[in-house]
């Protein structure tokens, strides 16, 4: 079935309280893709935001964030009885201020919420949530430094597990939000389930150091005695850096891991199965070959290519969830082999037209009849289709309204026509960021790589009209090119 869909991290959604969260703007949100006869809506992750706000680099893999509580949700439940506006019309999420912002009203919720079956259910389905409590309230109490610089009878908690007097309000705090967080999220998911909408999630291979997901499983990484990691994640040096990219994620045991029947990596991933009907793995070719850096080497340009047991691990998951549905993120520079072990699993692969463009040869370059691939406009780490589009010389625009057969048509058009190529082509999956269905210049870019902090992971809608307004338009498209 040729589907289509939208990627629009939650963040960028419109809120009465600065930031788009699981409220009443997301439900709209729904509808009105439900209305364009598209399938799917693709988020980035939900998880605790880590050092830039980066949702790449949270503080755990399950747990998710609670700047995306909706107080219009907890008003509605009696929790809280009114939250004013806060930075509505605001383009930009102002992560610190909405963060003060809302936790006033966050723990006014937990001071009125009585703990019911439900919520022993929940604590008692989901055992990670303690381990996670614990940990969130320990580096909040250490000021938020990296786990390995806490004292050490907070460092080795994780180890003997004593009491911990004085914290357990702290705790018990943290496990409230997780269960609010969990109960706001999967009703959203039955709502935009009910009316057609499949919800893709999108988790990085890696966990970053700074996370309980390494405090609590040491064992499973690479690591010396300390918890500083021996060897770390990056890619080596290509056209685009000489350095390479170190990104300082600590390195799997992929041994230990194996001897272990790979349980990290299926508890991540099942759990993960419950929140998102389909999962999008960044950097999937690290399950055929990753690039061991040394922890000392202050650049990627010392390493080695070390092949991962992708066959076995994949194996593994499959005889455990057969079900679980994942989409390869398979871009750049690879060897064949990873493509071998895409195609062994029949995971859908992807391809990003705007990379696409040969100047050369007045035509893309990529081979777009296959089938069984997500085709993108681009994604939340590339320019938006109109920056990129100005960013390019005046030949090069020349040669890309050629193609498009956009002349005599402004540039506003030009995320238009890459839609509509998008659309045409053969993938079964085509997703198109929100910024260039409203088609947005670079002001309204989610992210550039190799960047940290403002305006990183930033962008905000402060209306849904533009998308409505775009209803029939991409209604007619999807109609055209024969896709829901």
């Amino acid at each position: 079935m040729r589907q289509a869909g939208v990627l629009l991290a939650v963040s960028s959604l419109p809120g009465r309280h600065g930031i788009g969260d699981f409220g009443p703007e997301a439900y709209r949100f729904v509808r009105a893709l439900a209305k364009t006869g598209s399938k799917l809506w693709q988020v980035l992750p939900l998880n605790p935001l880590g050092y830039g706000n980066s949702p790449y680099q949270p503080y755990s893999s399950k747990a998710m964030d609670e700047i995306y509580i909706s107080l219009d949700l907890l008003i509605k439940d009696g929790l809280i009885k009114k939250a004013p506006r806060f930075r509505t019309r605001s383009k930009r999420v102002a992560y610190d201020d909405v963060r003060v912002y809302k936790g006033r009203y966050l723990k006014a919720a937990y001071r009125r919420f009585v703990p019911g079956s439900a919520y022993r259910r929940f604590v008692k389905d989901n055992p990670w949530l303690h381990d996670y409590a614990v940990f969130i309230t320990l580096k909040k109490h250490n000021q938020l430094q990296l786990w390995t610089e806490w004292p050490k009878s907070d460092r080795d908690w994780i180890k003997h597990r004593a009491d911990l007097p004085g914290y357990e309000e702290d705790i018990r705090y943290e496990m409230f939000l997780q269960y609010v967080l969990l109960r706001q999220w999967l009703k959203l998911k039955k709502y935009a389930n009910a009316h057609g909408i499949q919800l893709v999630g999108d988790i990085p291979i890696y966990v970053g150091i700074d996370s309980e997901d390494v405090w609590s499983h040491q064992d499973q990484f690479l690591l010396d005695q300390d918890g500083h990691p021996t060897h770390i994640a990056g890619v080596p040096p290509d056209y685009f850096s000489v350095t390479g990219q170190r990104w300082g994620n600590p390195l799997y045991d992929w041994d230990k891991m194996q001897k272990d029947g790979f349980a990290f990596w299926l508890d991540r991933l099942s759990y993960n199965a419950k929140l998102f009907d389909l999962i999008r793995i960044d950097h999937f070719r690290a399950f055929d070959t990753y690039w061991k850096i040394p922890a000392s080497c202050l650049t990627a340009v010392e390493g080695a290519w070390i092949e991962a047991p992708g066959y076995a691990f994949f194996d593994a998951l499959f005889a455990h969830y057969p079900d679980l549905k994942i989409l390869a993120e398979d871009l750049g520079d690879l060897r064949p082999q990873v493509l071998e072990l895409r195609d062994h699993y029949r995971f859908p692969g992807m391809k990003i037209v705007q990379f696409s463009f040969d100047f050369k040869a007045y035509s893309l370059f990529e081979d777009y009849r296959q089938t069984n691939m997500a085709v993108y406009t681009g994604t939340h780490d590339n320019q938006t289709t109109r920056g990129w589009y100005l960013s390019l010389s005046k030949d090069e625009r020349e040669r890309v309204r050629d193609f498009l057969r956009l002349r005599g048509f402004g540039h506003r058009r030009i995320a238009d026509g890459f839609m509509s190529l998008t659309f045409a082509s053969a993938p079964d999956y085509a997703i198109i960021p929100m910024q260039d269905v409203l088609g947005y210049g670079d002001w309204a870019r989610m992210n550039t790589p190799g960047t940290i902090g403002e305006p990183n992971w930033q962008w905000k809608m402060t209306s849904l009209d533009g998308f409505v307004a775009r209803h029939a338009y991409l209604k007619d498209l999807l109609r055209r090119f024969n896709r829901t």
